[in-house]
């Protein structure tokens, strides 16, 4: 096993950093000390007397609902099973498995983090979107981190050029970032609800990171 190197440090000091700002941001929003700023931001996305109608042309609500179905279950769960299948085929069955588990892990932590604060969703605007569940971590937001975070950090090792790695990376991140802010503009969370939910998924994801880093090989270490 690989002693850590710098990035193994820089790597878990992310992790440290986020689950402390999530344990902070949590207690603010247990106690309603971001409720003012929470509001502000939602009301600030809507028109001037119409709080019913989104800030922007008309296109761009079919453009950000659209967006927000890349953080829903169904298409996540679809990323993830082609994903580990790809895996498997590719004789990486070790790593499609600690990919699948990771993903499961991570959903499983949102829905206790949910259930644990109990936060409900804003009022304060009408959604543009239906919604039944609770608000904090944002599930949008967190399982985005959670699967295309974990899922980019990931298959990033499989790959064997740099260029390669750095953009599987970069898309896992912007994918995670327009989900989070399509549910603020939705008026469907808070954005301390996108927020913690970011912190939190991007903490396990970088957490199984590390495990892969330490106990997966990688491509050409299996292949000698």
């Amino acid at each position: 096993m690989r002693a850590y190197g710098p990035l193994g440090i820089a790597a878990f000091a992310l992790a440290s950093g986020g689950a402390f700002v999530f344990i902070r941001l949590t207690s603010e929003v247990v106690e309603g000390e971001t409720r003012a700023f929470d509001e502000a931001i939602l009301r600030a996305l809507r028109q001037p007397g119409n709080l019913s109608a989104p800030i922007g042309p008309g296109w761009l609500t079919h453009v950000v609902t659209d967006i927000t179905s890349l953080g829903g279950t169904t298409v996540l769960t679809l990323v993830t099973i082609v994903t580990v299948g790809y895996l498997v085929l590719a004789s990486r069955r070790a790593t499609g498995m600690f990919v699948l588990l990771s993903v499961l892990g991570g959903w499983l932590l949102s829905t206790l983090l949910k259930i644990g604060v109990a936060r409900p969703r804003p009022d304060i605007v009408p959604h543009l979107v239906d919604v039944h569940d609770l608000s904090f971590p944002s599930g949008h937001a967190m399982l985005s981190a959670v699967t295309y975070l974990t899922l980019g950090l990931l298959l990033s090792r499989v790959q064997s050029n740099r260029a390669t790695r750095l953009y599987v990376i970069a898309v896992a991140l912007a994918l995670t970032l327009m989900v989070g802010l399509s549910r603020i503009y939705l008026g469907v969370h808070y954005p301390t609800d996108v927020f913690g939910g970011w912190c939190a998924g991007a903490t396990w994801a970088t957490i199984c990171w590390m495990i892969a880093r330490r106990y997966l090989p990688r491509p050409e270490e299996s292949a000698g």
